[in-house]
């Protein structure tokens, strides 16, 4: 046996192996995507609508340190005034 065909064999197998690791991968994504696509639902807002906004405090920039658990995690409720696309909104700020 010469030392190519010891080569063209390990070539053949990491190959094989490659594909066998793709497909399981393509497997486990659909599968994901199925469970995912089943509890996603579309939200769309009209004008007049409220809604609230999430938001993420900063903690400890100069200030005495909050902690975290206990800040807000929604602002709100803001009142829609137009659509302006499929995910923007423009909303009525308090003064």
């Amino acid at each position: 046996m010469c030392w190519y065909q010891d080569g063209e064999a390990v070539l053949e197998q990491t190959t094989e192996k490659l594909i066998m690791v793709r497909d399981r991968m393509q497997a486990s994504q659909s599968r994901h995507n199925i469970y995912v696509d089943h509890m996603r639902r579309p939200l769309e807002f009209t004008a007049r609508d409220h809604v609230f906004l999430r938001v993420t405090r900063t903690t400890g920039v100069g200030r005495a340190l909050r902690s975290r658990k206990l800040s807000p995690k929604f602002l709100g409720p803001y009142q829609i005034s137009m659509r302006i696309g499929s995910v923007a909104y423009e909303i009525a700020l308090h003064p």
